[in-house]
């Protein structure tokens, strides 16, 4: 017999109040067409039945309705053999008024019985596993097991089968929640201060945020606790980029001016470990700064409902936390030098606050202060008149930092070189000075040196740059241009693409890499070796006939990190198209194993300072003239893995020609003899060069 609809009239029977009708109502539908029974006769049944009626008699009588559930309760047993039951029951002739009556519809051939009258027996029969002798109970559980059909019922999950492996589970997604959020609340934004010791302090923001939590209902709850989770994500991964720029650029990460410097990195690592390297890093970079703030919500969320779950406790442990943070921070409390009591996060926040407010600050500031040029209205008779005639070159060397004279790994080799360069110069006729300049920047961001020591401006950050390149400001380029003597060019093989910066610069014509006829191959970052630079420059300058002197801004690129692989000096006739360097890129040391060890980085970057000075040195003994004035410098500092973690910003400068009386006019700049500065030689701050030098050699400041 079915087994789906059973426990329909059962569910009726336990569920709502007994009364007479309902309970007999299932019995009554089948009895109808065999005995009416006079509603009369219930009453003396039941009061039967409770002074104490044999079960005989009380079955003989008017069931009440839990006798009723109880005969449709009745064991299979019986219910198979009721056609007998029910036929000698009514074969009795001493009781003809007894219920046994109301079962003759079972005693009525099946196939004529009305599927009315089929339901009920269907119904008791599925009642014979309940429990209706109790009114009050609820069959709602006896309905759910009895409506799932043999191999229906559901497999337990694994949770179930296995409780040790998922309670183990989420006490280890819990213990993973609680260290992701206790980092990202004490990450630090620098290599140095990154210690285990930084990890075990108490922080202020986890007992405050634990104190708003517990406060609020759930779905504020979870709401808030989301959003500070991603909040602490995002800061976590500035507090990564803070590391990056720290570590390379000597500078913190400026939310409001670098994310532009962020293409320029993928660049740089397209250069240094290839195209498929740079992809695989750039995507992982993307993912982490896009995974990290959902991990840390989720984190978030799940701690604030472990808090919520056990509020008492919680309560506690917050109140313990709070007491034990402000005695820490009262009594200035350590671990192993170690504050107890932090407030990391908020610090953290406020700083990269306040630097976002000082840029937009700053920004309305420097644009007036770099109206304020001296210069700006000297006639161009007047600018530089004691270097008429003069080929004047200004000539950047990458990375050449004080770093690599004073460094001990470093300075042999550089020392050497220059020492060597100073006696083949002095050989050749021509004298040196040399001094220090402060640079603007350190590490990298080479266009912000080049155009503080070119505009006299102190340009330390993109918006500055920006800034300055839309101005009419007067560079030193500018300045021999205005005078309609000279012709100013650039060759700037480390541009690759347009640069309209030229015409602020006041270049008449800039090389750019493509347009130098090099065919080699790429050295790193570096598009070409100096040595061909400076043989282009004088192919398609310098060595032509002119009835102009030249003044020239040349920036060398071969001292670029990463320093491997290295180019090689060769010889002059065989330079050619620049195809002679295949070899030797090829021998070359792989950039990775360079980069990341610090003591190689510090040799191979010591051997590319040793081979730009000396292709300068050789370029100037072979083709310089009397009337050849070079300026050349380091832009900045190397990052902070080879410079080391306090490094000045300091770099060299030096001054050569052969006309003595060039160098006669700066004798009061107390700079050194030689291509070295001494320690005794002054520091002046980069952005100051361009006033001293347009000042020494004659140009004029004009009256108001």
């Amino acid at each position: 017999m079915p087994l789906f609809t059973r426990n329909i009239p059962t569910t009726d029977a336990t569920t709502e109040e007994p009364s007479s009708e309902t309970a007999a109502e299932p019995v009554t539908e089948a009895a109808d067409t065999a005995v009416e029974e006079p509603a009369a006769e219930e009453p003396p049944v039941q009061e039967a039945a409770a002074e104490g009626t044999p079960a005989e008699e009380a079955s003989a009588a008017e069931p009440s309705k839990p006798t009723r559930a109880a005969e449709a309760a009745k064991p299979t047993g019986a219910a198979e053999a009721s056609d007998t039951t029910e036929a000698t029951e009514a074969s009795k002739p001493d009781e003809p008024s007894r219920p046994a009556k109301a079962a003759k519809p079972a005693q009525v051939d099946e196939a004529s019985r009305p599927a009315e009258a089929a339901e009920p027996t269907e119904a008791a029969e599925a009642s014979k596993s309940t429990e209706p002798d109790q009114p009050g109970k609820s069959a709602e559980p006896q309905e759910s097991t009895d409506l799932t059909a043999p191999g229906d019922a559901a497999k337990p999950d694994w949770r179930t089968r296995r409780p040790t492996a998922a309670r183990n589970l989420r006490w280890a997604v819990t213990a993973l929640s609680v260290l992701l959020v206790i980092g990202a609340l004490q990450m630090p934004n620098t290599l140095g201060n990154l210690r285990i010791s930084e990890f075990f302090r108490l922080p202020a923001e986890a007992i405050v945020g634990a104190v708003v939590l517990l406060a609020m209902p759930r779905r504020p709850r979870v709401i808030a606790a989301a959003g500070i989770g991603a909040f602490l994500g995002a800061l976590t991964v500035l507090n990564l980029l803070d590391m990056g720029f720290v570590e390379y650029l000597g500078r913190h990460f400026n939310l409001v001016l670098d994310w532009q410097l962020l293409a320029d990195a993928q660049s740089y690592l397209t250069d240094t470990i290839g195209t498929a390297g740079s992809i695989a890093a750039t995507l992982a970079v993307i993912a982490l700064a896009l995974l990290l703030p959902v991990v840390t919500a989720l984190a978030t969320v799940r701690l604030s409902g472990l808090l919520a779950r056990n509020n008492t406790v919680a309560t506690k442990a917050t109140l313990i936390a709070g007491t034990v943070w402000i005695t820490s921070m009262s009594l200035g409390l350590t671990i192993g030098g170690v504050p107890i009591a932090s407030d990391h996060t908020a610090g953290v926040v406020k700083v990269h606050a306040r630097r976002a407010s000082d840029t937009f600050r700053d920004e309305a500031a420097f644009e007036k202060f770099a109206k304020k040029d001296p210069f700006a209205n000297t006639p161009g008779d007047q600018l530089v008149p004691d270097l008429r005639g003069k080929d004047v070159i200004v000539m950047f060397i990458e990375s050449y930092g004080r770093s690599a004279i004073e460094d001990p790994v470093m300075a042999p080799g550089v020392g050497k070189t220059l020492a060597d360069g100073t006696r083949t110069l002095t050989d050749a006729g021509f004298a040196a000075k040399s001094g220090w300049l402060t640079s603007a920047t350190y590490g990298g961001s080479s266009w912000l040196g080049h155009s503080t020591f070119l505009s006299g401006l102190w340009i330390n950050n993109q918006q500055r740059y920006n800034t300055l390149v839309n101005s009419d400001r007067l560079t030193l380029t500018e300045a021999f241009r205005r005078t309609g003597d000279w012709r100013t060019v650039g060759v700037m093989p480390g541009v690759q693409k347009r640069w309209p910066e030229e015409e602020f610069y006041g270049l008449e014509k800039n090389y750019e890499s493509r347009d130098l006829g090099y065919k080699g191959p790429k050295f790193s970052w570096s598009t070409m070796p100096d040595q061909y630079t400076l043989e282009a420059f004088q192919r398609l300058e310098h060595g032509r006939k002119s009835d102009k002197p030249l003044m020239s801004e040349i920036i060398l690129t071969s001292s670029h990190q990463p320093w491997a692989p290295l180019p090689e000096t060769v010889p002059q006739d065989q330079l050619g198209d620049g195809s002679v360097f295949e070899d030797i890129q090829k021998a070359g040391k792989d950039p990775k194993d360079v980069l990341y060890d610090e003591t190689q980085a510090k040799q191979e970057y010591g051997k590319s300072i040793q081979y730009s000075v000396t292709s300068v040195v050789d370029w100037l003994k072979r083709y310089g003239t009397d009337d050849t004035v070079l300026v050349f410098l380091g832009d900045h500092q190397p990052m902070s893995q080879v410079s080391g973690p306090n490094a000045s910003r300091d770099v060299p400068i030096s001054i050569v020609a052969k006309d003595p009386k060039v160098l006669d006019k700066i004798t009061d700049w107390n700079w050194s003899d030689g291509l070295r500065p001494t320690d005794e030689a002054p520091v002046w701050k980069m952005s100051a060069f361009r006033d001293k030098f347009l000042t020494a050699y004659g140009s004029t400041v004009p009256r108001n």
